[in-house]
């Protein structure tokens, strides 16, 4: 039973490895919020001499009313303020520039991260796969395993982006045409930008969040987000194949190699201490082992249970070990059962267990249902059919919803602590709100501690359900 367990981990585990691949700041310079208003632009001496030796080369103020303001010393030649909120993260303003007519700019490309504070794109960084392994604030390189057709493959480790070793894991230089933005390798896509290493100024995006390079003073353009919808919400579909060692497939080897050595040496000891009561780690697992036996698998699957309760096994220690793994502080914050596909591989699991097992009543009672009056059949099979379908659905999206929620709420409370500290610029506020914030973080820690059990218990309780389903003998009255 052992060797089984562990050629179905395994087997788990290389099946997921292959599917989840597919700014300035002006501190101080707030033109977004002054908005030029000459009733703030007082005409008085102090605020004419706070303006001397503040110099603005570049800056042209064509279109604003300076009637009367004193701009002794101050040079505004060339510096366009039309449209323009110095307030907000440059990353985020190339649409806005282009919407306006000014067209995707450069000039502050490699500081998109020292703008206002976005809670929402931090929590949705921190949730994602990435080309980087964090361990606390350091970024470790993993290898990039990249492929585009009618160019080939490039294989590479991800420090050939030369990403700070702390911080986002944005990339300094692109490689063969791809960049790293915020850990994750994306590939230009407009042509004729050089291959081999070449140096960038930065990264920028637009509101769609579609990621620039800044090479030479050009913006050039890379793949949106590789979605499923085909790019209906926003996403799309992009020109080259990711099957790279990305944090979760890095988290998974680890959780594989950590339950790998769990169970032989539980195994070990059944061997070693056999007829004597179990102690140690091995009399931990067994109450788990005991408890999946016999309130899951003989409950739902009868006398049966012996021939599937391997795979439920599988199924609920390796769940458990990437739910657990995902909430270790500071090492690499993975949300690998927090990944659609990693959750879909899961699924298709369950839903090709359950329907290969499926014996004739199982497919009787969904395309004829015996005793059923005819009329009542057509409305009942097209339900029953997609029945087949929806349920492997539920379960991918459960344990997905659940785990992103709880990795999400817990990044809001610390954002917290930015949005009240404005940056650190009110002490009262970042320190006042930090203490809430900790309290309301260690809480939900506990909450997601418990999620992580029942989420593992729970995807394998129904996949018994379906099992038990699939494999009933009829009952006859």
């Amino acid at each position: 039973m052992h060797k089984k367990y562990l050629t179905l981990v395994f087997a788990l585990f290389i099946c997921f490895s292959l599917s989840a691949q597919q700014g300035h700041s002006h501190e101080g310079h707030d033109h977004g919020t002054e908005g030029h208003s000459h009733g703030t632009h007082q005409t008085t001496k102090e605020k004419a001499n706070a303006h001397k030796g503040h110099k603005h080369d570049g800056h042209n103020h064509d279109g604003h009313n300076h009637d009367g303001h004193n701009h002794d010393g101050h040079n505004h030649d060339g510096h366009n303020h039309d449209g323009h909120n110095h307030g907000k993260d440059h990353s985020k303003s190339a649409k806005h520039d282009s919407d306006h007519g000014h067209g995707p700019s450069c000039a502050h490309a490699g500081h998109g991260h020292h703008g206002e504070f976005d809670p929402a794109a931090t929590a949705f960084h921190h949730i994602s796969d990435a080309n980087v392994y964090s361990i606390g604030p350091w970024q470790i390189p993993l290898p990039c395993m990249l492929y585009a057709p009618k160019k080939g493959w490039d294989v590479f480790l991800s420090s050939k982006f030369k990403f700070d070793s702390t911080g986002h894991g944005d990339g300094h230089q692109a490689y063969n045409g791809y960049i790293l933005d915020a850990g994750s390798v994306k590939r230009i896509t407009e042509p004729g930008f050089p291959d081999g290493e070449v140096p960038i100024d930065g990264i920028i995006h637009d509101d769609e969040d579609i990621a620039y390079a800044c090479y030479q003073g050009k913006m050039w353009k890379t793949d949106a987000k590789s979605t499923a919808d085909g790019g209906i919400f926003g996403g799309g579909i992009t020109s080259y194949y990711d099957f790279s060692i990305t944090k979760n497939v890095v988290s998974m080897l680890m959780v594989m190699l950590l339950l790998t050595w769990i169970f032989l040496k539980v195994a070990k000891g059944y061997v070693t201490r056999k007829g004597m009561a179990p102690k140690g780690i091995q009399s931990f697992f067994e109450s788990i082992f005991v408890f999946i036996q016999d309130e899951v698998a003989k409950p739902f699957l009868g006398a049966k249970y012996l021939k599937y309760q391997p795979f439920l096994m599988a199924l609920f220690f390796f769940i458990l070990g990437l739910n657990l793994w995902g909430q270790v502080p500071f090492l690499g914050g993975s949300n690998v059962t927090g990944n659609l596909a990693v959750t879909m591989v899961l699924a298709i699991f369950a839903f090709l267990v359950v329907n290969l097992s499926g014996n004739k009543h199982y497919w009787e009672h969904i395309f004829w249902m015996p005793g059923v009056p005819a009329w009542v059949k057509t409305i009942l099979t097209p339900v029953e059919f997609l029945g087949v379908f929806i349920k492997p659905l539920t379960l991918m999206l459960r344990l997905f919803a659940n785990i992103t929620a709880g990795h999400i709420v817990m990044i809001i409370f610390v954002s917290l602590i930015f949005m009240f500290s404005k940056n650190g610029t009110s002490v009262a506020g970042g320190y006042g709100t930090a203490v809430a914030s900790t309290a309301l973080t260690l809480f939900m820690s506990a909450i997601e501690l418990l999620v992580a059990f029942i989420q593992a218990f729970v995807f394998t309780i129904l996949t018994a359900s379906y099992l038990g389903a699939a494999v009933e003998e009829p009952h006859h009255h």
